[in-house]
């Protein structure tokens, strides 16, 4: 009598969607749950930006207690402010069109939209400092009053972040111009993208905060 050797049915490959029990994230009874990716360089930028929130959120604090002093001096601020806020706004649009070139199979035509809103960052820096300079001109220096501080030291750490945007840029277009990111990555702008909105959105709760409210 031949001895035949008896062997255990494999279980069914893990695969997306399916109810195999190998897949990643199963509960170990055959039902298989949601793949789970995670990206360290998001996280790091998500964990980043939180961090620079948080000290925003201080420096916030500090101006709101500050500014009920009795010396407090408001700074008038210059037209050129809501013009480099116009600047700073369209740059974020311009990335956006760029993302959708992207998403729409046509990475050729990322590279110009990108271009523009480097130039567009750039021109709001050169915007910034031209307005520094007019406010010096009115007599509005660093030490002239606390108002006067908090615009300098808050818009100059804006700034700070926007240039070091402006050299993730550089290396973004580089990509961009020699076809790197294409339609089937999980959209590869998405990131410095991620970045750039922020600091849109900061200096427009700076200028609110500091001018408006």
């Amino acid at each position: 009598m031949s001895t035949e050797v008896l062997r255990k049915p494999s279980r069914p490959g893990p695969h997306r969607g399916g109810e195999g029990g190998g897949e990643p994230g199963g509960d170990g009874n055959g039902r298989g749950g949601p793949e789970v990716f995670f990206d360290p360089g998001r996280f790091g930028l998500w964990l980043f930006l939180a961090t620079l929130s948080m000290m925003f959120v201080g420096f916030t604090s500090a101006y709101m207690v500050r500014r009920l002093a009795p010396d407090w001096t408001p700074l008038r601020p210059p037209g050129l402010l809501w013009i480099n806020t116009a600047v700073l706004l369209l740059s974020s649009a311009t990335l956006e069109a760029a993302r959708r070139r992207l998403r729409g199979w046509n990475p050729a035509g990322v590279s110009p939209w990108l271009t523009a809103t480097g130039a567009l960052g750039a021109l709001f820096v050169a915007g910034q400092l031209a307005a520094w300079r007019v406010l010096a001109a009115r007599g509005y220096f660093l030490s002239g009053s606390p108002h006067n501080s908090f615009f300098y030291m808050l818009s100059g750490i804006h700034g700070l972040h926007l240039l070091v945007g402006l050299v993730w840029f550089a290396v973004v277009l580089v990509k961009a111009r020699r076809l790197a990111y294409t339609p089937g990555e999980a959209d590869g702008l998405g990131m410095f993208a991620t970045y750039w909105h922020f600091l849109t959105g900061l200096w427009i709760y700076l200028l609110l905060l500091l001018f408006v409210l």
